[in-house]
């Protein structure tokens, strides 16, 4: 048995209008990873978040090693050897990888007047050395993919050398064969008698890595279980309150007789997209998979304008377009729902309201330039009644929403320019158990309405869940169109690593 590293008891936190915590315990041996669920809302992130000294409790103790400690303060959390990987990046993009994950610590020379550079790269290259991360220090942290800037967040936290280390949602943009990296290393800490809170909502993970689960529900604690005893179904049962099946495949297959909305073909861009070709059909959910690099977003990013194509034709029902811009895409009624939703998709400070109607105020303006409040006020409702948007009004900023209801008023958004063509690029990415079901729903509902999707994501199971065909991607090129139907997670992976294929499409 490990020795208690650290006890949090009857942890209560509330804010304007919100009771957050509520009488919360949890306890972590050292050598021990604990994974910590709930739904969205739950408190998991709050509960870290006054372990972390971001937020100080109204009541209740911390102990560690067996001692009552203050949290005041972040760097009181870091001197006690308590470090957080944050859900939401918190680098800055004009420094470079070695200057966020050293910044305030960077060695100097000169008489301590200049940061030594080379001493600072040299640190980070260790660093990354010990981790197995393949990036160079000196890149701009700007010019990084998601995934990437990820793997520094994770990089920046351990150089703290934590007795405690916190993960929320740390494999969220990662890729397999990173997220093995990722879990080696988490056991190497583990064997080194670290202990590692873990948030993740892939719960197939927690089998994985974890040796108990804490379960929170609606801020308060729910129950503590073995990972090697604990069924994921019952689990679940424990987050949401209610039994979630999740196992149904799509609900339909594609017919030849179904028209074509869209038509890709020899789709090039630099070295990422080499020779890209599909098409879809109205009605359906097409599901594009493949390893982190395979060109799926830099596909999407094209056919909604944000990139141009160095050559390649795109059909739209059967006449050709050319999309050079975002603008054009949302004239033709292509939406793009990006994996970056809160960098991207959302202006976080900005109401419901507004953000629903971002696409589409030129809708909601009068002859004389003002904006008709009245209009544009009952489309919001509109959506977020039939969407489902939990929210107090659509006058709640935005980014005081959960996940899944961002997720849902960018979606809102693009069905308010009546697009009927959507792009959701990773749509459940960070969304609890719950709230991916009710995306779920949503995304079959607008299929069955006529609405044309395309899915990208990172995990196999929605995509096989979801798709009624699925395009693989391999290194700038589509390996294999599969029927949902009939395709499982062995048929897709093989077509992702068809590294050699040159067009030899597949179809299954």
């Amino acid at each position: 048995m490990h020795d208690q590293l650290l006890r949090l008891d009857g942890i209560s936190k509330s804010f304007p209008g919100v009771r957050a915590l509520s009488d919360v315990h949890l306890d972590l041996r050292a050598g021990e990873v604990l994974a910590l669920v709930g739904e969205n809302g739950a408190g998991k992130s709050t509960l870290m978040k006054v372990l972390a000294g971001i937020h100080q409790q109204d009541t209740g103790t911390i102990h560690i090693d067996g001692q009552p400690v203050d949290i005041d303060g972040p760097k009181t959390a870091q001197s006690l050897g308590i470090s957080i990987i944050h859900q939401e990046f918190s680098l800055m993009p004009d420094l470079t990888i070695a200057e966020n994950i050293y910044i305030g610590r960077e060695p100097h020379t000169g008489f301590g007047m200049l940061v030594d550079d080379r001493r600072l790269n040299r640190r980070a290259a260790d660093l990354f050395e010990r981790l197995g991360i393949d990036l160079d220090p000196r890149t701009k942290v700007g010019d990084l993919l998601v995934a990437q800037q990820q793997v520094v967040e994770i990089a920046k936290a351990l150089s703290f050398d934590a007795r405690v280390l916190i993960m929320d949602e740390p494999t969220a943009a990662l890729t397999e064969s990173e997220t093995e990296n990722l879990f080696r290393l988490i056991r190497d800490l583990r064997d080194q008698g670290t202990g590692v809170i873990y948030i993740s909502h892939r719960l197939a993970e927690l089998k994985e890595i974890s040796d108990r689960i804490t379960v929170l529900r609606d801020g308060e604690y729910i129950d503590t279980l073995q990972t090697g005893e604990a069924d994921l179904r019952h689990v679940i049962s424990l987050m949401v309150g209610r039994q979630i099946s999740g196992e149904a495949g799509p609900t339909r297959s594609t017919s030849p007789e179904q028209p074509t909305v869209l038509e890709v073909s020899g789709l090039k861009r630099g070295s990422r997209i080499k020779d890209v070709s599909f098409d879809l059909k109205q009605g359906e959910i097409l599901g594009f998979a493949g390893l982190m690099g395979a060109g799926r977003t830099e596909v999407a990013r094209v056919i909604c304008g944000a990139d141009r194509a160095d050559r390649g034709h795109i059909l739209l029902r059967g006449r050709p377009v050319k999309i050079k811009t975002p603008t054009d895409a949302a004239r033709l009624r292509i939406g793009y729902l990006s994996e970056d939703r809160k960098r991207l998709g959302l202006m976080l400070d900005q109401d419901v309201n507004f953000n629903i109607l971002a696409s589409s105020l030129s809708d909601y303006v009068n002859p004389f330039g003002l904006i008709r409040d009245k209009p544009g006020r009952l489309t919001s409702e509109r959506y977020v009644e039939s969407l489902k948007i939990k929210t107090p009004s659509i006058r709640q900023q935005t980014k005081a929403l959960s996940g899944g209801n961002q997720q849902k008023v960018i979606i809102a958004k693009w069905l308010a320019k009546n697009c009927d063509i959507l792009i959701f690029d990773e749509p459940t990415r960070g969304i609890d158990v719950g709230a991916k079901e009710e995306i779920y729903e949503l995304l079959n509902l607008l299929a069955d309405e006529g609405k044309s999707i395309i899915m990208i994501s990172s995990e196999l199971p929605e995509v096989l869940r979801m798709a009624h065909r699925i395009v693989v991607m391999c290194e700038g090129r589509v390996t294999g169109v599969l029927d949902g139907a009939e395709a499982d997670q062995e048929m897709v992976m093989d077509y992702a690593t068809r590294s050699g294929s040159h067009g030899g499409i597949a179809t299954s």
